[in-house]
């Protein structure tokens, strides 16, 4: 019988086939489950490890790529490393993230590095998402890795949706060009005894460069969550850090937002705030109809949106 996952996959790549829309690469188990190219961008699976090398012509505008992993075999241990060569004054839309159905006693894990080449003008949009369900353990642990030239953008929106118990994230940007920037939006859920740990580097090295790190968390149970956000101005540059967390039950969150100025002009920014869910709150959406369950849920879906 086939797990809910599973049967994912087959609709994915079912839908994928039928509409022939972007560029796809599908991982199921450590394996190519499908793969469609288009006429300006090419996925090719590396020869010296496992992995693809994504290649988007210059110029390309408004195309995406899909590139989910999924894992349905219990103790699975899988490595990619995923290199991304993004042209001259491209518009793209990449789409990833992974699902683990771990229904065994074996320890299922994904460790992913993705590295991205953001060439002149070129603005990218990436999409990450993380899910797990079963009764073994989940262990998710993803690196990305930007390079940004003259006047290029990307814009990072990372979510960990639920079920993983633990997960190591690392993201390093260096903005090598003069106007670029980077938008960095993380959110994160743990539940149970799940434990996450997000550090982040970003390197704002050309003048007129710019940074947005906006950290969303919340953090159930007996959870724990570490945050420890840098970004570093070594130009006229402007950057901003924020973490905000919403705690509950025993669980303990630790943010470590963290602004270095090597450069008179660099302006740098930090926040941080971590609480509870406000009474009046839930109170004003109970006065709505709702139950105090379906409130504390309707404010989490908000916060983490």
């Amino acid at each position: 019988m086939l797990n809910d996952i599973q049967k994912r996959i087959l609709e994915i790549v079912a839908d994928m086939k039928d509409t022939g829309s972007g560029a796809v690469n599908i991982r199921s188990d450590g394996e190519k489950a499908f793969r469609r190219n288009t006429e300006h961008i090419v996925i090719e699976s590396k020869t010296d490890k496992d992995g693809i090398d994504i290649r988007i012509a210059p110029g390309t505008k408004k195309e995406a790529v899909h590139i989910p992993v999924l894992l349905t075999k219990t103790g699975l241990q899988d490595m990619v490393y995923n290199d991304f060569y993004i042209g001259e004054d491209a518009e793209v839309d990449i789409i990833a993230g992974c699902g683990i159905h771990n229904c065994g006693e074996g320890h299922s894990q994904h460790d992913g590095v993705h590295t991205f080449y953001v060439g002149k003008n070129a603005s990218v949009k990436y999409v990450e998402k993380h899910y797990g369900e079963g009764d073994g353990k989940r262990t998710l642990n993803p690196q990305t890795v930007v390079y940004l030239q003259e006047g290029a953008t990307i814009t990072l929106e990372t979510t960990q949706i639920r079920g993983v118990d633990d997960t190591k994230r690392y993201t390093k940007v260096i903005c090598e060009g003069e106007n670029s920037e980077v938008i960095i939006r993380e959110n994160l859920l743990t539940e149970g005894e799940q434990f996450a740990h997000s550090e982040m580097d970003v390197f704002l090295n050309a003048a007129g460069s710019r940074a947005q790190i906006i950290s969303r968390s919340v953090a159930k149970d007996r959870s724990v969550q570490v945050f420890y956000p840098r970004a570093e101005g070594n130009s006229a540059c402007f950057g901003h850090v924020q973490c905000d967390a919403i705690i509950m039950g025993g669980a303990k969150v630790r943010a470590i937002p963290e602004i270095t100025c090597n450069h008179v002009d660099a302006s740098l920014i930090h926040e941080a705030a971590i609480g509870r869910i406000a009474g009046e709150q839930i109170l004003k959406l109970m006065t709505l109809g709702m139950d105090a369950e379906a409130a504390e849920q309707k404010i989490l879906e908000g916060f983490l949106r």
